[in-house]
């Protein structure tokens, strides 16, 4: 029997969480920590709510997995991000020695891939582009409605 838990499975999971930070009037970014087959941890942007310019989603969800975990580690742990880290996020992802990065969509501004690839630490796998079309739109959307002020 083939398992539902699935790469996209867990990018989906992390979309939702995209979803609610455009709902709250955030950057709609979501990320879910895996260890095995099991979400241990959540996060989704709120850097406006919390007035915290390092809420993002990926810093909230290692914090949260790694209070889970009881290890500053993630040696055994996926992280599933809607877009590219950025440079402050993919240092955190460094110290915890993620096992495996995947995200949906680029960011070509502001990712850490823009500054330097080498952020991530050199044993964490790197995936991109799963459901890239979905985090892209829901970002595009996101800034075309706040530059009509809605």
């Amino acid at each position: 029997m083939k398992s539902f838990l699935t790469d996209e499975y867990f990018m989906n999971e992390a979309l939702k969480l995209a979803r609610m930070a455009y709902e709250e009037g955030e950057i709609p970014v979501g990320a879910v920590v895996v260890a095995g087959d099991r979400i241990i941890a959540r996060g989704y942007n709120q850097t406006e709510k919390l007035n915290d310019p390092t809420a993002h989603a990926e810093m909230l969800a290692v914090t949260a997995a790694t209070n889970y975990l009881g290890t500053k580690y993630l040696t055994e742990c996926s992280l599933y991000v809607t877009l590219e880290p950025c440079a402050m996020c993919a240092g955190a992802l460094y110290w915890a020695q993620l096992q495996r990065l995947v995200f949906a969509a680029p960011d070509e501004k502001r990712g850490y891939q823009h500054y330097n690839s080498g952020l991530i630490h050199p044993k964490t796998k790197v995936e991109s582009g799963l459901l890239k079309e979905e985090a892209e739109d829901l970002i595009k959307s996101f800034f075309i409605k706040m530059r009509k002020g809605l």
